[in-house]
Order: structure tokens, then sequence, then C-alpha cells
């Protein structure tokens, strides 16, 4: 989980602001491992059930190791990181402590998360990340985040949510 600033977070005067940032710190960490994970074959073949992402051995690049259902080990792969945002920082939404993922106890996998270097994707609730429909949502939450301090300082006074433009009337 991400969180903001120490600073940032004492004060009530931007606090839609620094909720919004917090909202977009996330989208991006989600949108990070989903487009990195596109660059594996690991989201395609179904048999594989998590992936350990090690992001701590290397500043360079991450390992990933690929585990079935039974937490046997069923893959690796190396991403190489070129820029810090290629980085692969924890998506709670995706991790599997946060998903409720059955781990096998005593499995490779439950073996390898005893290690605490790095952090499990569960790879079903990642194939199930729609950007587009994350993308909206997020656009909607971060107004919503930022509306609050418009309405605070009276930039805004009032607002309409709904399809239709302003004059429209559906009643005959």
């Amino acid at each position: 989980m991400i969180h903001p600033h120490p600073e940032a977070s004492n004060s009530d005067e931007f606090k839609g602001f620094n909720e919004a940032r917090r909202i977009m710190w996330c989208h991006d960490a989600r949108t990070r491992v989903y487009e990195r994970f596109k660059q594996t074959n690991f989201i395609a073949d179904t048999n594989v059930a998590a992936v350990h992402v090690d992001n701590t051995t290397r500043l360079d690049r991450v390992f990933l190791v690929a585990f079935d259902m039974a937490g046997q080990q069923s893959g690796v792969d190396t991403l190489y990181i070129d820029e810090p945002h290629q980085h692969l920082d924890i998506a709670s939404e995706f991790d599997h402590d946060f998903s409720g993922m059955d781990v096998v106890p005593d499995s490779q996998l439950d073996q390898i998360i005893s290690r605490e270097n790095g952090w499990v994707v569960n790879l079903t609730v990642l194939r199930k990340y729609e950007p587009l429909a994350d993308r909206r949502a997020t656009q909607r939450a971060v107004f919503l985040a930022l509306l609050q301090d418009m309405m605070r300082s009276g930039q805004v006074r009032g607002f309409l949510f709904g399809q239709g433009e302003s004059g429209d009337t559906d009643a005959a």
C-alpha cells in the first residue's frame, strides 16, 4: 500500500488533493504491474496461479517465479528495470494476502512467501484486471477527491451528476 508523504497527510487544507494523489499512485502501481506482466507469458499460461516478485535482490531487475495451483514452481522470468517507473512495487489489489488467495501449506510457494523478500501476485485477479475500466474508475475517484477541496475553498458551490447536458429535459 502506498502512503502519502507524512507532512502532506497532516494538512486538511489539501485533503482532497492528497487523496487524489494517493489514488493516482495506486492506479499507476496496478497499471505498471499489468503492463510488465504482459511482457511475460504468465498471464496467458492458465497453469500459473501465482508469481513471486523478487523486487529486493537487485535494483536493475525483478526476478519472477511462477507457481501452479499446488504451489509448485512452474517457471521463471526476469524483467529488467531500465527506468525507475518500471519497478514492480506492491499493488495490493493483486497481492495474494489482500486478494485472499489460498496457499497450499508447506508448498514451494508457501516457503518462498515465508522468506519475505518480495511479494506474490495472484494471477487469477491480475487476469481479470480491466485497464480501461480501472482508468475510468480512477478518474471519477480523483475528480471526487479534488471536488471536496474545491467545495471547501468556495470554487464550487453545486454540481449535478448525470448523463445529460444542462438544459436537457426528459419530461414531455
